[in-house]
């Protein structure tokens, strides 16, 4: 019977240590450009184009038919002015598609925040609008070293620790201090919240998630008919506050991977009976409060460091991932390429009198 007893109460002190778990999945006020790349550098450039902690190189997926200067400025990132607004196929015309982008917009409040324009079409009928990364965000990317032009000495310790998109633990607790796209060892998310600025406009929010499996998730957070910076805010209806209505198994805690998500974009909807025509708003960040998947436990044992089976894992799933990420932007590169840079014609010669 006692042990019955102390196997119950080391059961209520596991699953209260589920709850209440906070987390800032993508902050955009990290995200400012704060590097020069060697492209703009030889074109006379003085701009910063890419954002030095999310910069990703796809050069080393790149075929053989490239020369080793080309695949040097095969770089991205998630700078703000990098990021992509999909419009529905009925409002995708070549102006409207013009006149939707991103761009940093400097806040008295926040510093840099992400701005964000879309053309919506005038006519009346429904349309909608994702501004979304202009990859998928990497939840493997190991961390390392960025230097001013981009280059990554990844870390070479084998250490399974943070990802580089988790963000950065820079007061040394072992968690990130702010996320860049990524948060690990997520169970059920209980709620999430938007710090967005509006403007008037009657259009909805809402936020793209997706899991570790690939799966989207898209959340309805509120309308953005108000003016200033407020925090809209999603609370799961099926989440279950009460542990004893909660269906209790018991999972395996070695070599399982944790479950994580990662931020998928914004989708805003535009009513027909509603306003079109360009629509601003503006974005600090995303974050959501989340049962942990795996308890933190001080083991006896280290199985990690013993068996390296998540570390070999989470490689090839790197790797699948950079492959994916890598042709999309190298297709990006070579439509580059073949784009037109003139915008004069040359003068046509003139004959000497």
């Amino acid at each position: 019977m006692k042990r019955i007893f102390i196997l119950f109460a080391v059961m209520l002190v596991v699953l209260g240590g589920l709850f209440a778990e906070e987390a800032v999945l993508i902050d955009f006020t990290k995200l400012g450009a704060d590097i020069i790349p060697p492209e703009n550098e030889q074109d006379g450039g003085d701009q910063f184009t890419q954002n030095r902690a999310t910069i990703m190189d796809y050069g080393a997926v790149a075929g053989g038919s490239f020369t080793q200067e080309q695949k040097d400025i095969m770089k991205t990132s998630l700078a703000i002015k990098n990021w992509n607004i999909q419009l529905a196929s009925s409002s995708r015309t070549i102006m409207r598609e013009v006149q939707s982008y991103t761009l940093e917009a400097p806040s008295k409040q926040y510093g840099t925040v992400m701005g964000v324009r879309v053309s919506f079409p005038t006519e009346p009928w429904n349309s909608w609008a994702i501004v979304k990364p202009p990859f998928e965000i990497p939840a493997f990317e190991p961390t390392g070293d960025i230097d001013d032009d981009g280059n990554i000495s990844q870390d070479s310790s084998g250490a399974v620790g943070l990802s580089r998109f988790e963000g950065p633990d820079e007061d040394g607790d072992g968690k990130p201090d702010y996320g860049l796209g990524v948060v690990k060892n997520v169970g059920t998310i209980k709620s999430l919240a938007v710090n967005v600025y509006g403007l008037n406009f009657p259009h909805s929010l809402s936020v793209i998630l997706i899991d570790n499996q690939g799966n989207e998730k898209t959340m309805h957070v509120d309308y953005l008919n108000f003016d200033g910076w407020a925090e809209l805010r999603w609370d799961n209806p099926g989440y279950v506050a009460q542990v004893r209505n909660r269906e209790l198994r018991l999972y395996p805690l070695y070599p399982t991977s944790t479950p994580f998500v990662k931020f998928g974009g914004f989708l805003i909807k535009r009513d027909a009976d509603k306003e079109g025509g360009d629509f601003i708003t503006y974005f600090r960040d995303v974050k959501i409060i989340y049962d942990k998947a795996v308890l933190d436990t001080d083991r006896d044992i280290d199985d990690e460091a013993l068996w390296k089976i998540i570390q070999t894992r989470e490689e090839a799933k790197k790797k699948w991932e950079m492959s994916r990420f890598g042709q999309q932007q190298i297709l990006r590169y070579l439509e580059s390429q073949k784009q037109a840079t003139e915008s004069d014609f040359t003068p046509s010669p003139t004959t000497d009198q």
